[in-house]
């Protein structure tokens, strides 16, 4: 078994909200999400993500919402499984779980809290990769886990067949450059910040996993899109036309934002579970401005524009 031969999606991934409905999943709304994504050209549906609120998600929820997600895929688009957390046992647990759900692929940032040294995140994903025949994707976050991935660890990691793509989540671009061509051609490099994206992946990236795409999933699409077929008068211009709104959400990053946006576009509720609170008015006033042009037009003519 070859991490290389195992094909990667290229693009726009959405990293999707779990919306709740009090102190219940709403599994119709997220139905519903999935689904716009789907039918709007998205390359794959990344669950109990970075934006999915998973620490907020107990054991059974997490399984009741990949299940349900790899259903409504139903093999039209890759589903990817947040899995990481910062015990070894419980992330190769969920990695298991993730892989009998029938997840094509694990996200799993790294370890968070307990700053484990270079030799113990090696071992980490050495251990996930042994025991689960899954393929794995690392999220690389250090403003939210205090860690961060040295060269040399991942040099190591790319002896690891399991792991098959590295998740960026920093929005610093500079960090690829001087990375060795033989690991930009090992990994699968995404983008996991909206902002970035574009001049990431001209740099050499296959895409950004994204949490902007739950509101605009087909201007996210198409921008990478261009982006993959050298267009890049039609790139620029769809990140001018998307900024203002990746500009807003980094106001108060996370899902409260994205949800917020959905409420006005969808009719989703902007519940989010503690710690998380519903963004400040300076913030709902931000996205609100950015998604004006679609907010002004009928319901039907909106989400065909997004």
């Amino acid at each position: 078994m070859s991490g290389n031969a195992r094909p990667m999606p290229q693009g726009a991934i959405c990293d999707l909200i779990t919306p709740f409905q009090g102190d219940q999943i709403d599994e119709a709304a997220f139905a519903d999400l999935a689904e716009w994504q789907i039918n709007s050209g998205i390359s794959g549906l990344l669950v109990a993500g970075p934006t999915g609120e998973p620490w907020a998600l107990n054991d059974d929820e997490r399984t009741r919402l990949i299940r349900f997600a790899v259903a409504v895929a139903d093999n039209r688009v890759p589903v990817f499984a947040g899995t990481g957390t910062n015990c070894t046992e419980t992330t190769v647990a969920r990695t298991a779980e993730a892989k009998n759900m029938g997840a094509a692929a694990a996200y799993v940032v790294t370890p968070y809290y307990s700053k484990p040294s270079q030799e113990g995140l090696f071992r980490h994903y050495q251990a996930i990769a042994d025991r689960v025949d899954l393929p794995l994707i690392i999220g690389v976050a250090p403003q939210r886990t205090a860690i961060d991935l040295s060269s040399r660890t991942l040099e190591r990691l790319a002896g690891l067949e399991q792991i098959i793509g590295i998740a960026d989540e920093t929005g610093d671009i500079a960090r690829l450059v001087p990375m060795p061509a033989a690991l930009r051609q090992r990994f699968a490099l995404y983008s996991g910040h909206d902002l970035t994206a574009m001049p990431f992946t001209l740099m050499g990236g296959r895409g950004v996993i994204s949490s902007a795409a739950n509101l605009v999933p087909r201007l996210t699409v198409a921008l990478h899109q261009a982006l993959a077929t050298r267009n890049q008068r039609s790139a620029q211009s769809l990140q001018e036309r998307l900024a203002p709104l990746f500009q807003a959400l980094e106001r108060e990053p996370g899902a409260a934002g994205i949800k917020y946006g959905l409420s006005l576009l969808r009719g989703i509720s902007d519940d989010v579970r503690l710690p998380l609170t519903p963004v400040v008015a300076e913030t709902t006033a931000a996205i609100r401005m950015a998604l004006a042009p679609v907010l002004s037009k009928p319901a039907p003519a909106q989400r065909q524009f997004l």
